[in-house]
């Protein structure tokens, strides 16, 4: 039999090793800015185009490579980080297998242009495809410019599978964002499309935060601090009344390295017990520094996953810490058996001394003479009412008396009206079906084969949606113009969602006067959005698709009408008049699909007049 085992080429084993590093234009983005950090550069300059697919250039002056380094570079497996197994288990560099440069140009043109302060001139190397095109000499100043081009132009299929250039853009923002709160001593710019989207000054933590992700997020943070054997921990965590409905603001560093854990995010959570809802996540930019020794970053090709020799220990430290910087600011609610605020003696009436009350005797009262108690009576101010003519008071009520007049205005207690779906509904259709409210939850309906049980929540979701949905299509929603422009507060990353699906809002009824870098201003809202659950419906839209990540148009618009349907609808706990509970059953079943809510969940339950019987046997 022939041989059939082979050695892959160079070329082609560079591509598979793509697969696992560079997944989408922000893998470049990691790989580069991580290679620059490790060079010892003060400034990192990013540039972007198109999302990434046309060009990344990632700009320092850290130390650069000499000629023979700089053609090394690209070679598998070539590092300076490491040189023997062991050095594995005491990391303290973000890249050290060697495969970045290498996997990034065999998938792209790539330009690079180094210079060492030693040197005079700079080495300039093009690459296409893990070929080497041109080398040659250029004038550079000191550090190292890497230019990244045309990303996955010779595997067309990889190519295919990347989203819009919104969608991609995001996603160099995380990884973006994640550099730079790992490292604020390090000035970082990044422009996109020739236009400049952050300037992050070299700062402290907390600075970088701000500059990162908005003004108002200075008076959301709470420090947090620890120094123990294990672990030292700080950094801040967000306060409970500025939880969100998305994750994006939840950030581990581990020795100046972002990663994703599972376990220790349960931590937080555990000590956010009881301050936040369920469907709330908490904010927190935590930095952890332990023993290189102790963790094992090598068992993902991103490295954003890490094993610890101790997590057990680790969650219960990270849990109390948090716990701890809850209460001792104030923010967590806290019982004090020592000692009573109630029971101490105001500052103004510490140094007086008690004084006796006076009490006044009048030695010549005699209760029982009458000129004596009226002339105490005079003394007090208390005048005993008159009983005289006591018969008066009666006229007019004996007309009254053995007839049922008081009862006909008698009036019984029931539930408020809080909710009503129909406003200024002149007439009621009469259809001889009746409909009651259960447990403000249900709304219970008959039918010619027994009765149906409908959801009144996810009814109102599924009419609000099929509403908003055709809103959207044929483009004639009505907008509600606001007396006062709504200015409202956002990070640079959430108005350039916003900015994203401007386009579909508007068909839906939103007006906005200008969307700035931080500052998003409202003029006109849809005709059935509340002026106060603007802010609401927006941060909830923002939250949906950070977790979606879609790009099409259809996607936009189904998620857009999901969100507002959701946000709109009619919530569990509120009582609808009877003219609501009959147009909701009305409408529900003009619906096109009347079974399923938005969200894939059953509106109503169906009971027969026979299931009703064998109850009865």
């Amino acid at each position: 039999m022939a041989d059939i085992i082979k050695l892959l080429p160079d070329h082609v084993a560079n591509q598979i090793a793509a697969g696992e590093v560079v997944q989408r234009p922000a893998s470049v983005v990691k790989e580069l800015m991580e290679n620059a950090i490790d060079a010892g550069a003060s400034t990192i300059k990013l540039v972007v185009k198109e999302g990434g697919k046309t060009l990344i250039q990632v700009i320092d002056d850290g130390l650069g490579m000499s000629v023979t380094d700089a053609r090394l570079s690209f070679e598998r497996h070539a590092t300076s980080k490491i040189q023997k197994a062991e050095d594995l288990f005491q990391l303290s560099t973000k890249g050290f297998r060697g495969e970045a440069l290498a996997s990034i140009a065999a998938i792209a043109h790539v330009e690079m242009q180094t210079r060492t302060e030693e040197d005079e001139v700079a080495t300039h190397i093009k690459i296409e495809g893990s070929k080497i095109i041109a080398q040659e000499v250029a004038v550079a100043p000191k550090g190292t410019s890497m230019m990244v081009k045309n990303l996955f132009f010779n595997i067309p299929a990889r190519r295919n599978f990347l989203k819009s250039n919104h969608v991609e853009l995001r996603h160099i923002m995380d990884e973006f964002h994640r550099v730079a709160l790992a490292h604020s001593s390090i000035s970082f710019h990044f422009y996109n499309n020739g236009s400049e989207l952050f300037n992050l000054p070299s700062s402290n933590s907390r600075q970088r935060i701000v500059n990162i992700f908005g003004a108002k997020t200075n008076e959301k943070l709470v420090p947090v601090k620890e120094d123990t054997q294990v672990v030292k921990i700080s950094g801040y965590i967000s306060k409970p009344e500025f939880a969100k409905k998305s994750r994006g603001e939840q950030f581990f560093f581990v020795n100046n390295r972002f990663i994703k854990s599972p376990y220790l995010h349960h931590a937080i959570l555990g000590a956010f017990d009881g301050l936040i809802k369920k469907e709330n996540h908490p904010g927190y930019f935590l930095y952890l520094t332990v023993d290189p020794g102790s963790i094992d970053i090598n068992i993902h090709p991103t490295k954003t996953e890490i094993k610890f020799d101790d997590e057990h220990t680790l969650y219960a430290i990270l849990r109390s810490t948090v716990k701890h910087s809850l209460g001792q600011f104030n923010v967590m609610p806290s019982l004090d058996f020592e000692q009573d605020q109630n029971l101490e003696t105001p500052y103004n009436y510490k140094n007086r001394s008690a004084e006796l009350p006076k009490v006044i005797v009048d030695a010549g009262f005699n209760p029982f003479k009458e000129d004596s108690l009226a002339g105490s009576a005079q003394k007090s101010g208390f005048q005993k009412p008159s009983t005289k003519d006591w018969e008066s008071l009666y006229v007019g009520m004996e007309s009254n008396i053995g007839k049922n007049a008081g009862f006909s205005s008698v009036s019984f207690e029931s539930d408020t009206i809080t909710g009503s779906i129909f406003e200024n509904r002149k007439e009621t259709i009469d259809t001889g079906a009746t409909t009651f409210q259960l447990r403000r939850k249900y709304i219970v309906t008959t039918i010619k084969s027994g009765m149906v049980v409908i959801d009144q929540s996810r009814a109102h979701q599924r009419v609000l949606y099929e509403k908003f949905l055709k809103n959207i299509t044929i483009k004639e929603a009505v907008s509600q113009q606001l007396l006062f422009p709504l200015s409202l507060t956002f990070s640079k990353s959430d108005c350039a969602i916003i900015e994203e699906i401007q386009d579909s809002l508007t068909t839906v009824g939103f007006i906005f006067d200008s969307i700035d870098v931080e500052k998003v201003k409202v003029t006109g809202v849809p005709f059935s959005v509340p002026e106060s659950e603007v802010g609401i419906i927006l941060d909830q839209l923002i939250s949906d698709y950070q977790q979606d990540f879609v790009g099409d148009g259809f996607s936009q618009t189904d998620i857009l009408a999901k969100t507002l349907a959701k946000s709109l609808s009619v919530k569990t706990g509120e009582v609808l008049d009877s003219d609501s509970q009959l147009g909701l059953v009305n409408d529900l079943f003009a619906c096109k699909e009347s079974g399923v809510s938005p969200f894939n969940k059953p509106i109503f339950v169906t009971i027969s007049e026979d299931e009703i019987d064998k109850k009865f046997i």
